[in-house]
């Protein structure tokens, strides 16, 4: 529809008229509901089913896949917390989180905040920090055997210096095993960490840190005073996912290298899972301290979201 109209003295003008309002603007699209439901029903099926039979199967008691099963209530809880390896396990597992997790995030940062100020050969330095999260976990562990056997290159180094007395079994002895493990996990996590924090500092406009280093601010202040706040909701979640990682993953460096031992000097909780399911074949114990550690899992996720939010 066209409205016309005349100035004085001159032909009429055509004017087209406005769209007609169709009461559509701003108004979410249905469809993307339906688009959603077959993510949906999978995440229902193979992440909360597994999570609800867990609490199931941690209130039975199960010896064995091809046992009968009969209700235990809350017998199993009595049976964890009474068990002395259960204890060594937990206090293991936070000593691996206390120790590799900070230093894991901080130095990773550190390293990310030096590639992203694009070095000399930045490009290739990236890809060598990529590395380890190439390799395979079985193939980092031979590599750690072979640097920790009693024959080893940690010992063959420490006696060519004329150290020989510093010499030890690393993997055998019940004061090392559980930081040769430790060391395992940063090593691993370190680099792959560090190449995220890079990707995300690539990101921050150059002019606060130029505008810093105008005001007298070095490296270090610009590092941790300028650049850390503005990505610190990212740190967070990096640290977030590495603190699952460490807390569900270490099972596989422990069943690779020590076996939880000497005794239980290495054992941790996500081991303990597994040795309690498919070695002692009791699986009401093994889904005992699953809950146990999904609970631990839930409130350290949230401790750690809290302690990074943003706070302006």
């Amino acid at each position: 529809m066209t409205t016309l109209t005349s100035p004085p003295g001159g032909a009429a003008i055509r004017h087209p008229a406005p769209p007609a309002a169709t009461g559509r603007i701003g108004t979410p699209r249905q469809g993307g509901t339906i688009l959603a439901i077959p993510a949906l029903i999978w995440y229902a099926v193979f992440m909360i089913g597994p999570v609800i039979a867990i609490f199931v199967i941690a209130a039975l008691h199960w010896p064995g896949m091809l046992q009968p099963v009969s209700f235990a209530g809350l017998g199993n809880v009595r049976t964890v917390l009474d068990d002395p390896v259960f204890w060594d396990a937990v206090r293991n597992t936070a000593v691996q989180l206390a120790v590799a997790l900070p230093i894991m995030i901080v130095c990773a940062y550190m390293l990310g905040y030096y590639v992203a100020q694009r070095p000399p050969g930045h490009r290739v330095i990236r890809y060598l920090l990529f590395i380890p999260g190439l390799i395979s976990t079985p193939a980092k562990a031979m590599v750690f055997y072979a640097a920790l056997s009693p024959d080893g290159l940690a010992n063959g180094a420490l006696q060519s210096v004329g150290l020989g007395s510093l010499t030890d079994a690393w993997l055998a002895s019940p004061s090392t095993a559980l930081a040769c493990l430790i060391a395992l996990d940063v090593w691993s996590g370190i680099g792959f960490t560090a190449v995220l924090f890079a990707a995300r500092l690539d990101s921050v406009p150059d002019d606060l840190g130029e505008a810093a280093q105008l005001d007298g601010a070095g490296h270090w202040r610009t590092m941790w005073r300028i650049h850390f706040p503005v990505i610190r909701d990212y740190v967070g979640v990096v640290t977030m996912l590495q603190f699952l990682w460490t807390l569900f993953g270490s099972a596989q460096h422990v069943l690779l290298l020590t076996q939880g031992g000497p005794g239980s000097s290495s054992t941790t909780l996500s081991f303990l899972v597994y040795q309690k399911a498919f070695i002692a074949a009791d699986l009401g114990y093994s889904q005992t301290v699953g809950v146990i550690l999904f609970l631990a899992g839930l409130v350290g996720l949230l401790a750690i979201r809290r302690a990074f939010r943003q706070n302006y």
